[in-house]
């Protein structure tokens, strides 16, 4: 026991009313609850107790196929996804660099493209988040010029509005220096060569390697995207307009090759077909230090301009046309995200080769995207000593929080730090097969439920606090037929749970670890920082 601090009956009277909004039902007869209101007098305490936490080795790979890229689900099924592109490195973890494998699928099947069809141009096109703040865009002079429309020069107009990327999308080194200019992310887009086979569990994980062929094109994302508007000039008719977004000019000669000249051939016959064919593109980049750009990989798209031959009463024509392949992966498409790590001279280099599972690690590692995660056990002397307090004083456990602070000597950094992208579960024999959700979830599953507590964000140390009463509870108190939970360790991840709605837990397996961008080094039990280790508050009462 490290220290206890004797609260006045008015705070404890709150914390009572705060844990009968959770805790409505108290099955036992010694019940806090009761006790303060048999006499009318009752004395709380606050008492922190040493956990022992140590490091769990990922080996860099985690599920991150589509069924694990998915952000948010809505009541009729529906999903929106998240994707991860980029590199970043640091002292603490080393580098990480972020690619994204995709199916695509013809937006029509069996298409005919017309007589003689020729490839005008192709271009990928990638939206990231951006700002809408009508202060931040910026819209550039009209601009008049000539442009090739089919076979027909015309005249006219091209409104360009630049818009900033969304800060929050970023994890990183996103600008150059204190105050510079935005870091410089190089894409490339690339033909893979290997079948991406869904139902294949070597395709489900992040450490997955795959071929490639053809170089189809490479672009630069600054800090900010362009939306374009194009108007002809006789009529003031929209010929052209883009949402923003980064676009990447591709090889017309592959798509030529590739799509147009196998027009109405059995390639292009259907899904199955064309996804053996043409078997998707890899996005990744030529970094190994920027940062990690989160993006929305449903908005993507590949655009082929064409022309065909068209025969008017004698008159031989070639309109311009469009066609696109789409990435989404509401129709099916197989994607993944792909991870590598260097961790050469890292710390966690050298964290993940001395990992303590017996009386803890002093420095704690937990990064997203299969870096390290944390499990966490209360002693069996603490328990014992919460249930002598609880069967021989008769008092009972009001509150029971994990607290966890940064390190201040090695995560003292600019770097983004996370509000509250964490999940915690018990363990059992099995963790990876047979987690299960803290009864400290099932008990309120409303927005905002405050199981979590985020600190001095802004400041070194930052701290947070994560609520198992309901779990320390059912260890230490007597259920009512006489028995106790087992006291299973805890694993703590980066990674938030996925909700349904913005309000109902999908489930434990479902969290956003497989593309969450932040990372941390913490306190861990550390008997040399006694009032920053990673410590069990906890808040009883007993009757004076």
């Amino acid at each position: 026991m490290i220290h206890t601090v004797k609260r006045t009956f008015a705070i404890l009277l709150m914390a009572v009313f705060g844990s009968a909004l959770l805790y409505n039902c108290e099955p036992e007869a010694d019940a806090l609850g009761e006790q303060l209101f048999i006499d009318g007098a009752a004395e709380g305490n606050v008492t922190s107790y040493p956990l022992i936490a140590y490091n769990v080795n990922n080996n860099d790979s985690i599920r991150s196929e589509a069924s694990r890229l998915i952000s948010q689900v809505t009541g009729t099924g529906s999903s929106s996804s998240l994707a991860v592109l980029g590199a970043f490195s640091e002292g603490q973890f080393g580098m990480q660099k972020a690619s994204f494998l995709t199916q695509l699928r013809m937006s029509t099947d069996n298409f005919d493209f017309g007589k003689t069809p020729k490839v005008d141009s192709v271009v990928f096109v990638m939206k990231p988040f951006v700002s809408s703040a009508a202060d931040s865009i910026v819209t550039r002079p009209l601009k008049d010029e000539n442009i090739l429309i089919g076979t027909e020069n015309v005249a006219v107009s091209t409104e360009i509005k630049t818009y900033p990327t969304d800060f929050s999308a970023k994890y990183g080194k996103t600008k150059l220096g204190s105050g510079g200019s935005h870091t410089l992310m190089h894409i490339n887009v690339d033909e893979i060569t290997t079948f991406l086979d869904g139902n294949t569990e070597a395709f489900k994980y992040s450490n997955i390697a795959v071929g490639t062929g053809a170089s189809l094109g490479s672009g630069i994302l600054e800090g900010r995207v362009s939306a374009k508007t194009i108007t002809k000039k006789s009529d003031n008719s929209t010929v052209f307009t883009s949402d923003p977004g980064l676009r990447i000019r591709l090889n017309k000669d592959f798509f030529q090759t590739k799509i147009l000249d196998k027009n109405g051939k059995p390639e292009l016959m259907d899904a199955a077909n064309f996804t053996r064919y043409f078997k998707g593109i890899r996005l990744s980049v030529t970094d190994t230090d920027g940062y990690l750009l989160q993006m929305s990989p449903d908005n993507m798209e590949i655009i082929m301009y064409y022309t065909n031959e068209k025969n008017t009463n004698g008159t031989i024509t070639r309109p311009q046309s469009t066609f696109k392949f789409s990435l989404a992966g509401n129709i099916g498409n197989a994607r993944i995200g792909q991870y590598e790590y260097d961790r050469t001279g890292s710390a966690w280099d050298a964290a993940r080769n001395s990992i303590n599972p017996t009386t803890g690690d002093k420095k704690l590692y937990l990064q997203g995207m299969g870096g390290p995660s944390v499990r966490v056990k209360i002693p069996e002397e603490t328990i014992e000593d919460l249930k002598t307090l609880y069967e021989k004083n008769k008092v009972a456990i009001v509150s029971a929080k994990i607290r966890i602070y940064t390190d201040t000597d090695t995560w003292n950094n600019k770097y983004k730090r996370t509000a509250n992208n964490f999940t915690l579960l018990p363990l059992t024999k099995d963790p990876k097969t047979n987690l299960e959700l803290p009864k400290d979830f099932l008990t309120d599953t409303s927005v905002g439920f405050n199981w979590l507590q985020s600190y001095d964000l802004d400041k070194n140390p930052s701290y947070y606090e994560f609520t198992v009463t309901k779990t320390v509870k059912d260890i230490v108190e007597k259920a009512a037929d006489g028995t106790t939970k087992e006291n299973k360790p805890l694993l703590l991840n980066m990674g938030r749970f996925i909700l349904s709605d913005g309000t109902t837990r999908i489930g434990y397996r479902f969290t956003e670890r497989a593309f969450a961008t932040e990372r941390g080094v913490f306190v861990g039990s550390d008997e040399n920082n006694p009032e920053r280790r990673i410590q069990l508050k906890i808040i009883y009462g007993t009757k004076k």
